[in-house]
């Protein structure tokens, strides 16, 4: 990359937790954050926010009136954006552009306005305002009293992903020296579950990780959604009080047979990777946290795109979703945090039911893969300040 971009501050809010100390130590822990809901008329495994952080939430949703009609995709969004300036050091007085995604935006909301609709006939008034895409970054912007730019948009599940390649884009233009970016969902709801049973795609699995990302052995699908936010902050230039540097990006889209295609070998992964790691030598890259839903298919084409890239220098491998499920829109930066995390405390974070992998050099590279519906995946390199 011509210019260097800083990670200043990452924040985030998820069944981990919300302040950065928490989030590591129940990485820590080997137990998921999975429990127990009856959604979609049945009991249902979901990763829902910890006690504190929904306290936080709705001590967010008292404070002014106008958030009381919030969908918690904005809510969580809007938290997590607080938490992430206050540690840049970002005040109002600065400009910064603002680009936080969601895959399927204000779906709890959007489901009470219809189903109100279709029992009395009767839209509320603030029913189309506060389920537009572009409410998250809208509200953040009001929130945060920022005047730079704010862009909303879906990329699916690569969503987060794409919001930092949108912000690089603006920092390297020379339109913006810092912009806030991230994802968020919440999508624990009865319609989003039923859709995801109607794709064959959820967890049935009693096992004690009843998320198997990364058992590329598995007979049947196990994704389980989670939700939460997360944004970080990004600064044109080397930064001291950076977290870490974005050192590669890369991006690609493969053509699509269905609608939730991908390739036997995610061409559109080593693409990406390709792309991000055009400028490093492969034996570089310490880890790579793996988009790895759970899906037989997802987990198994990404892992061949990886050992089409690598071949015998495949760094280690690791996920999230074992333990905090997917959070669509959201799961790319939560990636992110993982890795930035690993490469502050030089610890590898792995699957507890994987096959065990020892780090044999210190952590001073993370490559942050993710993928949507439509094979449109995104890379990020991370590389340590140390360095």
């Amino acid at each position: 990359m011509s210019q260097t971009i800083s990670i200043t501050a990452i924040a985030s809010v998820s069944p981990l937790g919300n302040e950065s100390d928490t989030i590591w130590t129940n990485y820590q822990n080997p137990n998921t954050c999975f429990q127990t809901r009856f959604l979609d008329h049945k009991d249902t495994l979901v990763a829902p926010l910890d006690a504190d952080s929904k306290e936080e939430i709705d001590a967010l949703r008292q404070s002014d009136s106008k958030y009381k009609f919030l969908d918690n995709s904005v809510l969580y969004a809007m938290l997590a954006s607080r938490k992430a300036i206050a540690k840049a050091g970002w005040t109002t007085n600065d400009i910064f552009g603002i680009n936080v995604g969601s895959s399927r935006g204000a779906t709890d909301l959007f489901e009470q306005h219809f189903q109100e609709y279709i029992t009395t006939g009767k839209a509320q008034t603030l029913a189309s305002p506060t389920t537009t895409l572009g409410n998250i970054s809208s509200w953040i912007a009001h929130d945060l009293q920022s005047s730079g730019p704010e862009i909303s948009h879906s990329i699916t599940c690569s969503t987060a992903l794409h919001a930092i390649l949108n912000g690089v884009a603006w920092l390297r233009s020379g339109m913006a020296d810092k912009f806030l970016v991230g994802g968020s969902e919440a999508p624990l709801t009865d319609f989003t579950i039923a859709q995801m049973r109607a794709l064959k795609i959820y967890s049935r699995s009693e096992e004690e990780y009843p998320n198997r990302a990364l058992d590329l052995d598995k007979t049947q699908n196990t994704m389980i959604l989670g939700e939460g936010a997360g944004v970080c902050c990004l600064e044109i230039g080397k930064k001291e009080n950076a977290l870490a540097f974005i050192e590669g990006i890369g991006y690609a889209t493969e053509i699509l047979e269905h609608n939730i295609s991908i390739s036997a070998e995610a061409d559109c992964f080593q693409k990406s990777m390709k792309m991000a790691l055009a400028n490093t030598d492969l034996s570089e890259v310490d880890v790579i946290v793996m988009h790895a839903p759970g899906t037989i298919k997802g987990d198994l084409t990404e892992y061949r795109a990886i050992e089409k890239v690598f071949g015998d220098n495949r760094p280690l491998l690791t996920t999230n979703k074992w333990k905090i499920g997917h959070t669509f829109g959201a799961s790319g930066i939560l990636s992110l945090e993982l890795a930035i995390l690993m490469l502050q405390h030089n610890q590898f974070v792995g699957v507890p039911f994987a096959k065990a992998q020892t780090p044999t050099k210190p952590i001073r590279k993370v490559l942050v893969n993710a993928v949507g519906f439509g094979g449109n995946a995104v890379s990020i390199l991370l590389k340590a300040k140390s360095l």
